[in-house]
């Protein structure tokens, strides 16, 4: 690949998705690029850029998005996130939503889906204790892609031991051929939809709960700023929300600041009181999310 069309495949990949690649991932855009010419039929990666300067296809420039993008994910990925929500989130809003009977919650860059249904999955702990209650799981990502993987909710035997409790595995999934596949109650409580994180999302309504985790580090200054700007107003006035462990909104947005409790929870700066002390409702069976399945 040459400098001036690693330069171009920089700046289309800035422009389109936030995703700065810097000098030293050259390695990796051969790589990846690679890969989607052979699938495409494209001779090398010069006349793959060359399409690309002379037609400007969004298509295509989405297919280079997709094929650059990283979609490293697992079920219950850091543990810590997900016992924070079962453990302290999901009961403060239940009580705060005692009213309306209704829970809102965003992954944005879900990837292939294990984030949003894990939380289904602890959601569904509660069983009847939230019957009436409207639930709402909303997933998004820049790639296309890669949703339709996480709407089949179809996973590999090595994804499946990544992260999965045996106890959530023979509760929630049935077996598909040599794979697994999310059962249709635990899918039905998600929603799917592209969705760039540049672009307005007042479509969506707001939420009780956002997790944006693991996203935020492959963005330059600028671009986080952006995101934050643009996701803080989603969240409704004492919700949560949630960045990843190797993830700040410090020095990046001013109308959110860390929950002096949680690690990894940021809150509104007009409401961000402690946590409520009160005791949270036990979530029998409790889910132990160590325990994972080993091949």
């Amino acid at each position: 690949m040459t400098e001036a069309d690693f330069t171009f495949l920089r700046l289309l990949l800035q422009q389109r998705s936030g995703l700065s690649l810097t000098a030293d991932k050259r390695y990796l855009a051969e790589s990846r690029l690679g890969i989607l010419c052979r699938r495409r039929g494209v001779a090398d990666i010069e006349t793959l850029v060359r399409e690309l300067r002379l037609s400007r296809d969004p298509a295509l420039e989405n297919a280079v998005v997709d094929a650059m993008t990283t979609n490293e994910t697992l079920f219950f990925r850091d543990q810590t996130p997900f016992n924070l929500f079962r453990d302290v989130i999901l009961p403060e809003r239940l009580a705060a939503n005692a009213a309306s009977r209704s829970l809102r919650i965003w992954c944005a860059a879900v990837s292939s889906g294990q984030e949003a249904y894990s939380l289904a999955m602890l959601i569904d702990e509660l069983g009847d204790r939230l019957a009436g209650w409207k639930i709402e799981i909303l997933g998004t990502d820049i790639s296309t892609e890669i949703l339709e993987k996480a709407r089949t909710g179809i996973y590999s035997q090595f994804e499946i031991q990544r992260g999965l409790p045996i106890q959530m595995l023979l509760k929630h999934f049935q077996q598909a051929g040599d794979k697994w596949q999310v059962s249709q109650r635990i899918r039905a409580m998600v929603t799917f939809k592209q969705h760039n994180l540049l672009d307005r999302n007042d479509q969506f309504g707001r939420f009780d709960v956002i997790f944006c985790r693991n996203v935020l580090i492959y963005f330059d200054v600028p671009t986080k700023v952006k995101v934050l700007e643009q996701l803080t107003p989603r969240l409704i006035p004492d919700g949560a929300f949630l960045l990843g462990a190797a993830e700040t909104v410090l020095g990046l947005a001013t109308k959110l600041v860390c929950d002096p409790q949680h690690r990894g929870l940021y809150r509104h700066a007009a409401s961000a009181a402690p946590l409520a002390a009160s005791p949270a409702p036990s979530l029998r069976p409790r889910p132990a999310i160590g325990a994972t399945l080993r091949g």
